[in-house]
Parts: C-alpha cells; structure tokens; sequence
C-alpha cells in the first residue's frame, strides 16, 4: 500500500509538471539563473583564492644563525621548526651553496679567483616556507626567540597584503553569495505560491474529501524537488562548457597568462560546486512548495 501510495504520489507530481508547464517553466528558468551566477561567482572566487594561495607558496621567510652554531644544533633548530603548525616545508642552503648561486652572477664564472675564501661564510640559512602568511609573525616571534638564530628575514608588507587581499575576497564573495540567495529564495517562493494559487481550488476538494495533509502535500513536495534538481542541472551544464571554453582559451591563446597563473581544474571546481547546487536547487524547491502549500492546507 505505501508503495502504490509513493508511486501514486510521483506519477501526481511529473503529472503536474506538465500540467502546469508555464509555472513550470517559470520555476526552472528562476532556480537556474540564481544558480547560474551562484556557480560564475563560485568558479571566480575560488580560483581568485587558489591563485592567491599558489602565490603564497612562494612566500618564504629567511633563518639566519651565529657563526659559531654547529651544524648539529642547525639539524636540530630545523626539525624544530618543521614541527610547527605555521611551516608548510624548509629547505637548507649551505653558505657554498649561496656563494656558488650568487658569484657567477655578479662576478662570472671566474668567480672563485678573486675569492680564495667564501666571502658569504656563516651565511648558512633555513628557508622557510608557510602554510598561510597570516601566520607569519606568529612563527618570527618564536624563531627570534631561539639563542642560535641571528637573524631572521621576512616581508611584514607582503604578509599583510596577501592576508588583506585574502579577506577581502572570503568577505566579499560571501556577501554576494548571502545576497544572491537571499533574492533566489524570495523570486522561488513567489513563482512557487502563484504555481499554487491556480491549483488552490483543487487542494481545497481533496482536503474536503477527507484526504490528509501529507496526502495533499506530497505530490507538491515531489513536484518542487524535482523543479529544483532540473533548476540545478541544467546551470550546472552551462558552466562545464563556459569555464571549460575559457580555461582551455586561457591556456592556449594567451600562453604568458597560463605560465603565470594556475587554474583550478574543472573536476577541483566541480567537487565543491556540483553537490552545493544540487543540494541548494533541491532544497529551495522543496522548501518553497512545502512553505507555500501549508496555507492552503487550512480548510
């Protein structure tokens, strides 16, 4: 019986899809332009932010030690610091390693004959690379602290830049995002309560013979999820082919672009996007016709 009951209620819920096309129609076309510039937005913001997060991986700051530190307690200095939430790696550079770097290009590749010592003896350093720049003086202010550090040298400029540049972006995209669903959910309500208005006459003769509210409700229910899942499908169509077309236009026509700057993948974009508006086209639809119809209930 609960099965010939759910059956029931689908084949009442597609019926009155077509039944109603226009409204139909009204419903998908509003779910999916709301989703549409809720995923553009998405895609943008999240490779503004991986663009940001790959530059900063470039960020380091610079540990130097006093002469007279053995190579022993750097070893041991290193493994301290790798132990520490802030640090994302290190890399050790030895002051032969600096002097070979750095002598060719300021002196050629006779370098070494003006020199008969290393004149950047001492200079040994740990290169320290973070997880979020932001955490950055968190980690100088422990690495001063250390009686083997000389020195250490970072930028607070660009720490504060990037850590600027990153809240903006999480402060603006969660604004647009707040407001954008903000107006999906009032236009959804609205295309959903006149859908229901034209149909109010028939819910008010099923609930006078004696059906129950889940009864009259859940054709409606079914009707707004599968409105929201095609709502949501079919945006979600068009940004696979428009971000995949620029991505590949970026890539190709514009090479200068692509070796400076690193796009998400549109399996990385789509992780995140494709369950985010299945889940919120579903669940506009279903709440909106669930919320609307409980009015109509009261006969």
């Amino acid at each position: 019986m609960k099965i010939r009951t759910f059956l029931y209620t689908l084949w009442q819920g597609i019926r009155n899809m077509f039944k109603n096309g226009w409204y139909t129609l009204a419903s998908i076309a509003t779910i999916g332009a709301c989703l549409f510039l809720l995923g553009m937005i998405y895609s943008i913001v999240a490779n503004a932010q991986h663009i940001l997060y790959t530059v900063e991986e470039g960020v380091s700051i610079t540990v130097f030690f006093n002469p007279e530190v053995t190579d022993e307690a750097i070893d041991a200095v290193g493994q301290e610091i790798l132990k520490r939430p802030e640090v994302r790696d290190i890399v050790y550079h030895s002051d032969e390693e600096i002097w070979a770097t750095f002598g060719p290009s300021y002196f050629g590749e006779d370098y070494q004959e003006g020199f008969p010592e290393n004149p950047l003896e001492g200079e040994h350093n740990y290169e320290v690379f973070l997880r979020d720049v932001s955490l950055q003086d968190q980690l100088v202010s422990w690495l001063e602290t250390k009686p083997e550090v000389r020195f250490v040298r970072y930028s607070q400029i660009t720490a504060s830049t990037f850590s600027g540049v990153n809240m903006m972006l999480v402060y603006v995209s969660a604004a647009i995002i707040t407001i954008l669903l903000a107006v999906s959910i009032f236009l959804i309500s609205n295309t959903v309560r006149v859908g229901i208005t034209v149909r109010a006459e028939e819910i008010g003769i099923m609930k006078y013979i004696g059906a129950t509210d889940f009864f009259v409700r859940a054709p409606f229910m079914l009707e707004g999820i599968m409105i929201g899942l095609i709502g949501a499908l079919v945006p979600l169509y068009l940004i696979r082919y428009l971000y995949d077309y620029v991505i590949n236009m970026l890539t190709t026509r514009f090479e200068m672009i692509s070796s400076i700057l690193s796009f998400l993948t549109l399996e990385e974009v789509f992780r995140i996007l494709l369950p985010v508006s299945i889940g919120i086209g579903v669940g506009m639809g279903f709440l909106g016709s669930f919320i609307t119809v409980r009015k109509y209930l009261k006969v």
